[in-house]
């Protein structure tokens, strides 16, 4: 019997295994269905990606096409543009013969050529500066958002985007002027003529030069008939050299910073670490070397209505302050570290164009639309204003649109929309002397390092080089400047001027001409060792010249607008601001270039 009884126990057991072994087969089953499922899925993924990656190679091959055939249309434009202003000059010389022929020319000044009057785009204010793409002739309140400072527009209409959007030069473009109705011989480069004559205004005397121009003749720099020698080409930049002279720097594009607006500004530190821009609102600070945006400094206390650009921003000296002027007139001065403003100076009565600070880091200089340049002491919180009051402006509006104070701190230089650069004495706020020359609104301003030069740039499309040294040598040296609280110094006082009738030491010649930007110049900066000028244009081009004979050493064009700021360091990097919302930095490279 018990043989008998442990059978069914034997039985149950091997149904109870197989029951099992039934169910761990469907759960492998499942998840092999799953992974399947799975796989499947990943290969569809995969296909799909390799899909989008070829779509973009093709969308980014278009690109590079679009852009090829952009540039090539821009070569084109250039060309053609020239051979018209070749023909029109042509034909201008001859009118002008025949007009001499019939009448003699009579004594006095040469005046400008016939032309039609300046209608350029400027910047809206405020509350009006959302859009200045629309064609230049329009109703009468587009017309009056024109004579606001400056949006420059390249004529391009809706080829793209870069070449449509606006650009917020940090000046007001003057007003406009009457067209000529005397026809005179064009102007070769290197001649000067005086500006014309107004009704009311004085007669400017003529202006001694002396030697001016390139040694060999001016060059125009194309990248289409350089030589390939002579052409560098990046991804959406070039640079063309110089073919008649020697080779001696290189360039190349480092970095570039995308903004949502026009970057009105750029500035190094003293040390070259940082980058400063300005634009919309908000200045910010970049690593010069790791590109990195290392801090964006904000007034949340500003009007939140309309625009609010920031036309100018300057380090204070040892590198802890940056000071930032915009178009609601105040002065921020901000700790950088703590991103605070621990000073705000008001005072101007119109938007504030240009900043600089002195070497001691106690003053800082400002230029407004007001007419008035003013020193604000960081220590005292004292003031001095120095305004244009002149009785023989030939413009209403003399806004100050670029400031600079020399390096020993004793003179402030301040270019003006009425075409004249004033040098004032810091101690005294006298007025030392007016630089005549340009022939339409100055632009930019620059000491050179030893102090004893001074260029500038000017919507007349050319560059100036000025000797200053008599000035700088008929006032005190080695005197610290100071200010005994707020006074005020005017242009048209006669205490104010130190030059006298006859004294020739005082007078501040142009020694040089620099001729080559196809437009307006907005920007200038000196290299460190004073060996090299260059500048930025509403061209789109930057422009590098020789200081000791202003040949022209090569021409570097990236931007898509105007190139409205540009800064450089001791360690060679050059940074430019554009209206095509780009801030950039290249690296110059050259033994002894900077």
């Amino acid at each position: 019997h018990k043989g008998l009884q442990s059978a069914p126990r034997t039985s149950s057991s091997q149904s109870t295994g197989q029951r099992g072994s039934a169910r761990l087969v469907d759960s492998l089953e499942v998840i092999k269905q799953e992974f399947d499922i799975l796989a499947s899925e990943v290969d569809s993924l995969r296909s799909q990606r390799d899909e989008y990656e070829a779509k973009v190679v093709a969308q980014l091959n278009e690109l590079s096409v679009i852009r090829r055939a952009l540039y090539d249309l821009e070569a084109q434009h250039f060309k053609v543009r020239q051979q018209y202003e070749e023909e029109a000059t042509r034909l201008r010389s001859e009118l002008a013969a025949v007009h001499q022929s019939r009448n003699p020319p009579s004594s006095g000044i040469q005046s400008l050529p016939s032309r039609q009057p300046v209608q350029d785009s400027s910047l809206p204010t405020s509350a009006n500066a959302s859009d200045s793409r629309a064609p230049r002739e329009q109703t009468t309140q587009d017309q009056r958002d024109r004579e606001k400072p400056g949006v420059y527009n390249d004529g391009g209409g809706e080829l793209d985007r870069d070449h449509s959007i606006d650009v917020r030069d940090p000046k007001r473009l003057k007003m406009r002027r009457e067209p000529s109705t005397q026809s005179t011989p064009a102007l070769t480069p290197g001649q000067l003529a005086a500006p014309p004559s107004k009704p009311g205004h004085s007669t400017l005397p003529s202006i001694s030069t002396g030697p001016i121009g390139p040694k060999g003749g001016y060059v125009e720099l194309s990248l289409q008939t350089a030589p390939a020698s002579c052409r560098k080409e990046g991804n959406d930049w070039f640079a063309v050299f110089n073919p008649k002279i020697q080779k001696r720097l290189d360039i190349d594009l480092v970095h570039t910073f995308q903004h949502e607006s026009v970057v009105c500004c750029v500035q190094f530190s003293p040390d070259g670490r940082y980058l400063a821009t300005g634009c919309n609102r908000t200045a910010q600070i970049f690593d010069s070397k790791t590109g990195h945006k290392v801090c964006v400094l904000l007034d949340d206390s500003a009007e939140k209505s309309g625009d609010l650009y920031i036309r100018s921003v300057r380090f204070s000296p040892d590198g802890r302050l940056l000071a930032t002027g915009a178009e609601d007139r105040l002065i921020r001065v901000w700790d950088i570290q703590s991103k605070r403003i621990i000073h705000v100076f008001d005072g101007h009565e119109q938007e504030i164009y240009s900043l600089d600070f002195s070497r001691d880091g106690r003053l800082i200089i400002s230029g407004s639309g007001d007419k008035t340049t003013r020193i604000w002491d960081l220590n005292d919180k004292s003031c001095k204003i120095f305004t244009i009051n002149d009785s023989d402006s030939l413009e209403n509006d003399c806004g100050a649109t670029s400031v600079a104070i020399s390096p020993n701190g004793a003179v402030v230089a301040a270019g003006s929309l009425d075409t004249v650069v004033r040098l004032w004495d810091v101690v005294t706020g006298r007025l030392l002397e007016r630089l005549r020359g340009h022939r339409d609104s100055v632009y930019s301003v620059a000491f050179t390092p030893c102090g004893m030069g001074l260029v500038t740039g000017s919507l007349d499309k050319s560059l100036k080089y000025w000797d200053i040294s008599g000035i700088m040598n008929s006032i005190s040296k080695g005197k610290e400047p100071h200010m005994n609280g707020n006074t005020t110094a005017s242009a048209s006082s006669p205490a104010a001027m130190i030059k006298q009738d006859g004294d020739k030491s005082a007078q501040s010649p142009c020694i040089m001409n620099f001729v080559g930007h196809k437009d307006y110049v907005l920007s200038v900066a000196i290299s460190d060792d004073g060996k090299w000028v260059i500048s930025g244009s509403k061209d789109r081009c930057v422009q590098f010249w020789d200081a000791q004979d202003s040949t022209l050493q090569l021409m570097l064009q990236g931007h898509k607008n105007s190139v409205i700021s540009l800064d450089v360091t001791s360690g060679n990097l050059l940074a430019t601001g554009s209206g095509d919302y780009l801030a950039r930095i290249c690296k110059c490279i050259s033994l002894g270039v900077f």
